[in-house]
């Protein structure tokens, strides 16, 4: 498929540069004046122009079918969005599930399934007691027996797709140790090789010490700081962030040029990649800030 072939030849690119580097440091010819601009794949969404921010369907196309279900992720696949975003939290007996919220309330039927255990929080419950529930009709009758997908079942869709990955770890605080789970997922459903891990995926959260501890189980894996940290914070933030993801409200040129100022983890400069945003807000974000993708 175009997007295995074109994320080969970019992992083919990136190995090559690595290579190319390490000859450099063994003749002592000494290094280069800076990285190569990054491989990016962009799409088109809602009207914004191929070559403007790349697009990140938030939880799924959720305008179009239930958030975080693999109908939202179909179809933003449908919608020809490369890029998806979900979030990640972990049942009672220790499974991993793509929801949102803290409670299962909003999103599913648990409220009439199991009447008397509220307030229906996800980590209250097992795995298979979440299966049991509908995470579809809430948002329209056709979507009627979408379930709430487990993290394994979610990665197997976006392979089926072809499509990457923007994973939040969410509320990582409840979960201890949800970090090494998440990786090790990762490496159980075939997504820490270098296809996947050079252009497929990146992991994010609103947890910095999430965030630091990721980078540290897998240097290799791409990461993201969810939030707008001081300018004083991203030089030590860069150590361990590749992306740094604020919402629109706030943000400003400047702020995004003191990002971009800054080399990453990978030798790639910082991105920016904002979200609280309307189609129309992200073009004109993108043509005043100059961000390098929007989360819709």
């Amino acid at each position: 498929m175009l997007r295995s072939a074109v994320r080969s030849a970019a992992a083919g690119f990136v190995l090559l540069f690595a290579a190319v580097l390490a000859a450099d440091a063994g003749t002592g010819s000494g290094g280069v004046a800076a990285p190569p601009a990054p491989v990016r794949l962009v799409s088109a969404q809602k009207g914004l122009p191929l070559g403007g921010p790349t697009v990140i369907a938030h939880r799924g196309a959720a305008e179009y079918a239930p958030e975080n279900t693999l109908a939202a992720v179909d179809e933003a696949d449908r919608r020809d969005v490369e890029w998806v975003e979900n979030d990640v939290q972990r049942t009672k007996d220790g499974k991993l599930v793509v929801i949102h919220d803290a409670t299962l309330k909003r999103t599913t039927d648990a409220e009439k399934v199991y009447p008397k255990r509220s307030p229906w929080r996800v980590g209250d419950f097992t795995a298979a007691e979440i299966a049991k529930l509908d995470a579809g009709s809430w948002f329209g009758k056709k979507f009627a027996g979408q379930r709430v997908p487990t993290l394994a079942s979610y990665l197997d869709r976006l392979d089926d797709n072809d499509q990457s990955l923007l994973l939040e770890i969410k509320n990582p605080e409840k979960y201890p140790g949800i970090e090494k789970q998440v990786i090790g997922r990762l490496r159980a459903s075939g997504w820490l090789d270098a296809t996947h891990v050079m252009d497929g995926l990146v992991v994010q959260s609103f947890g910095v010490d999430a965030v630091r501890e990721v980078h540290k189980l897998r240097p290799d894996v791409r990461t993201a700081v969810l939030g707008t940290p001081s300018r004083a914070e991203l030089p030590e933030y860069a150590r361990f962030a590749d992306w740094i993801n604020p919402p629109l409200k706030g943000l400003s040129s400047s702020y995004v040029s003191a990002v971009h100022s800054l080399w990453g983890p990978h030798a790639e400069r910082l991105e920016v990649h904002t979200w609280g945003v309307s189609a129309g807000q992200a073009k004109r974000a993108f043509t005043a800030y100059g961000i390098d993708g929007v989360i819709l």
